[in-house]
């Protein structure tokens, strides 16, 4: 299986959302980094045939995704930033409602919610209305929606927002174990997250991509790039008008700063191991997501 793009681009009046992008996705976890505007949720609909291309194409196998249709619809599960429900339905009422939608009734459908109820872990709460679920409750039941029809593909933006800690690890190990067979392209602020289960990384600028490579080797890039200090507070004004900062943490005896630069900074500080969100400062500046 391979969900591909060809010179997709997606204008807006004179604005380029998307330029030209070109890739090929086989099975595994790919994540979308980027800063605000970069295109990320652009293309994202594209992939999942809400927006068409302004020129280009989306392909599964070679065929476009638009002239297949209702069979790419079936392979497809998404779940957008904003996730909509009906907070006066039950959980297992609105998955239902959803599975129905999709084509999945009776027992079918029944075990089907029993089983994902039971891996986000809202099985003792199914019976409770929408309405009165937490933020991070509700993440869950977005992710049991998406997984109602088994998907193939698993397109997801931010899916991890509003989670606590104990949660995310949870998705994480849910994602991790889905993609031995799917392809799941995941937009998520939270880099640690990617960094622990993309297998690759989609990189984004101004509706272009950077560059598509393994974390492993995104990291290797860096390797000797980021520094860490401790200064005292005086200088801190200073160093960050010279160098890109990726962490301030307040010492006692100072502030411990982590550097992302090329060179070594002009004062005394040590190599340091590099995460994901220093291949992010530096490639991007800092620029919040």
């Amino acid at each position: 299986m391979e969900l591909s793009a060809h010179n997709v681009t997606k204008k807006f009046g004179d604005k380029y959302a998307v330029n030209h992008v070109s890739f090929h996705l086989s099975c595994g976890v790919y994540g979308l980094l980027g800063p605000n505007g970069a295109g990320k949720t652009t293309l994202m609909k594209m992939l999942v045939d809400l927006l068409t291309p302004s020129e280009g194409e989306v392909c599964l196998d070679g065929i476009n995704i638009h002239k297949l249709g209702a069979s790419y619809r079936e392979k497809l599960g998404y779940m957008p930033q904003e996730i909509g429900v009906y907070k006066n339905f039950s959980a297992k009422k609105f998955l239902k409602y959803i599975a129905a939608l999709k084509g999945i009734t009776g027992e079918q459908a029944d075990e089907k919610i029993e089983e994902l109820l039971n891996l986000v872990g809202l099985k003792d709460v199914g019976r409770k209305r929408l309405g009165r679920y937490s933020g991070g409750m509700l993440r869950r039941i977005g992710i049991a929606q998406t997984l109602l029809n088994d998907p193939k593909i698993l397109i997801l933006d931010e899916p991890t927002a509003g989670l606590d800690p104990q949660e995310r690890i949870r998705f994480r190990n849910i994602i991790s174990e889905l993609s031995e067979n799917r392809i799941v392209v995941l937009s998520t602020h939270i880099i640690s997250d990617m960094e622990l289960i993309a297998g690759k990384v989609i990189m984004m600028r101004e509706g272009t991509i950077l560059k598509i490579d393994t974390t492993s080797h995104l990291l290797q890039e860096i390797e000797n790039k980021v520094w860490i200090a401790t200064i005292p507070h005086d200088m801190l004004p200073i160093v960050k008008s010279k160098y890109i900062i990726g962490n301030i943490v307040l010492k006692d005896n100072g502030v411990e700063i982590r550097i992302i630069s090329a060179e070594k900074p002009d004062f005394i500080c040590e190599p340091t191991k590099p995460i994901l969100e220093d291949v992010f400062s530096y490639h991007f500046g800092g620029t919040m997501l």
